[in-house]
């Protein structure tokens, strides 16, 4: 599954997993540093996703006449 695929709830079940392998203190120091990175790169996807959405709340809350309008926000779906 390519990264782009995949929900954000799926992010975060491999965010959980990297930090399990982290933790457990079993990797040599070169794999730690690998799949703290990886961790750090799908944190700030998550963070992409839940900026996004916010944003997408934000726009559909402020409407004022009950229309939707989503022209306004540019993120990718």
């Amino acid at each position: 599954m390519s990264k782009e695929k995949e929900s954000f709830e799926e992010k975060m079940q491999k965010l959980e997993q990297i930090v399990g392998e982290l933790e457990k203190g079993d990797l040599n120091l070169d794999d730690s540093v690998k799949k703290f990175e990886e961790g750090i790169n799908i944190s700030k996807e998550c963070n992409k996703i839940l900026e996004d959405a916010e944003k997408k709340i934000t726009i559909l809350v402020k409407k004022e006449d009950g229309e939707t309008d989503e022209e306004n926000f540019d993120a990718k779906e």
